[in-house]
């Protein structure tokens, strides 16, 4: 029998102040822009998780070359990144783990070089869709070859630029990809998106840290993105900022608990799941918002309409939320999180249900009866590292024990989460358990 790690939670309330990790969107964005510059870049804040391994281990499989510095108490070290102004295969397999954005992020890559690169992972991510850049190698004649629309995936052939069609209720990380590697092609380019764009917040996050490698892109009201060709990233020393959707989890764990201060945040950040914030506060939250720093006190929060379009990644925490608030919380708009890590809709539906919440799996979202507390029991993770984390949170509140199988999955973005849990008063078992 195949044994699982495994987290027992004694409930009580989280208390104290806690060092936020550094942004895993941006800390991939970095790591790419720096590897597509000529010359040394120096990134500061950057913590170890599998996905930002897994990024960077794949730029290196591009030619470029990366050291860092000793790593912290925190688990926090500076990457400095050698590119070379163009990219070299050295390794023709790219190992994407468990990682989206790694992918999504990487794919146009092949297309600088014209030769054959094949891209694997693991998990979820092995079918995860990606249509959007299949539809862009057929019109351009790349060949491309996959199982049976599963990893892995093999392309050869140049992109050309032009004109590129993409929907916006898809993810914004194929946009990504596109903004990374079309300013490098000899014309211009433009991107144009046929329906509503969702997320924009990530492809500002995009637009922005292209400005500090000197890539210029022209935003037309997220309607058309206009990509001049023949820039050239040029190396920049850049920090990245702290997580919000990993503060998250941690500002929820002061309203539903006791006092915590989340450290290390930039407010005047573009991240889009910042938003915590406000639906916080819509639903009762105390929050003393500072430069660099939240403060979130025990509160009585009620149930609202979330609408996720813009931040998916905070279904998981903010169903937490909804299920210990005053009456309904509706989240709507959230179909895409059923092909995350995880079904995050079932999973949070099933998982919550099983610790004695009321909540309803819907269509493209769910609907949440608050309760003052749940009961506890065991739960499962699905492998998923927000759905650990979100599950840890909920057992604040709960009479009994919490079981959660499969509790490495937080690795995945956040290693250090089950000892800053601990540090903030958490009450942790370790153990294994047959699967």
């Amino acid at each position: 029998m195949m044994c699982v790690k495994s987290v027992e939670i004694i409930p009580s309330p989280l208390k104290g102040n806690v060092k936020i990790p550094p942004s895993k969107s941006l800390s991939h964005r970095a790591i790419i822009c720096a590897g597509l510059s000529e010359g040394e870049s120096h990134i500061e804040n950057i913590a170890f998780s599998d996905d930002i391994i897994a990024t960077l281990e794949a730029m290196k499989s591009f030619g470029i070359i990366a050291r860092n510095s000793e790593i912290d108490i925190d688990g926090i070290c500076s990457v400095y990144i050698k590119g070379k102004g163009k990219l070299e295969l050295l390794r023709n397999q790219i190992d994407c783990k468990e990682s989206g954005s790694t992918i999504r992020f990487l794919i146009p890559m092949a297309g600088l070089l014209g030769e054959k690169v094949t891209y694997t992972g693991r998990g979820k991510l092995v079918e995860r869709p990606l249509d959007a850049y299949y539809k862009i190698f057929e019109e351009q004649d790349i060949a491309y070859y996959n199982h049976e629309g599963k990893l892995p995936l093999s392309v050869e052939g140049i992109l050309k630029p032009g004109i590129f069609n993409m929907k916006g209720n898809v993810s914004s990380q194929f946009i990504t990809g596109l903004l990374f590697v079309l300013p490098i092609l000899h014309k211009d380019s433009k991107i144009i998106i046929t329906t509503e764009l969702e997320s924009k917040g990530y492809v500002d996050l995009t637009l922005d840290i292209l400005k500090k490698f000197s890539i210029y892109v022209e935003n037309n009201n997220y309607k058309e993105f206009y990509i001049k060709g023949n820039q050239k990233y040029k190396p920049t020393e850049y920090r990245v900022e702290g997580d919000f959707s990993q503060a998250a989890f941690f500002i929820v764990a002061g309203i539903l608990g006791d006092e915590v201060v989340c450290k290390d945040l930039n407010v005047a950040s573009l991240q889009a799941d910042k938003a915590i914030l406000d639906i916080a506060k819509k639903m009762g939250a105390k929050l003393c918002v500072s430069d660099d720093f939240i403060k979130v006190e025990k509160s009585n929060t009620k149930g609202i309409i979330i609408d996720v379009s813009q931040c998916p990644d905070l279904v998981p925490i903010l169903s937490v939320l909804g299920a210990l608030s005053k009456g309904t919380t509706k989240i709507v708009n959230a179909a895409r999180v059923r092909i995350k890590e995880s079904d995050r809709l079932k999973a949070m539906a099933t998982e919550l249900n099983k610790l004695g919440a009321d909540v309803k799996e819907l269509t493209d979202g769910l609907e949440i009866h608050g309760k003052e507390q749940l009961n506890g029991g065991i739960v499962d993770s699905w492998n998923d590292h927000r759905i650990a984390m979100a599950l840890a949170i909920a057992s604040i509140k709960c009479t009994g024990p919490v079981i959660i199988k499969n509790s490495d999955a937080v690795k995945k973005s956040y290693p250090r989460f089950w000892k800053d849990f601990e540090k903030l008063g958490g009450k942790i078992n370790e153990r294994y358990m047959g699967k």
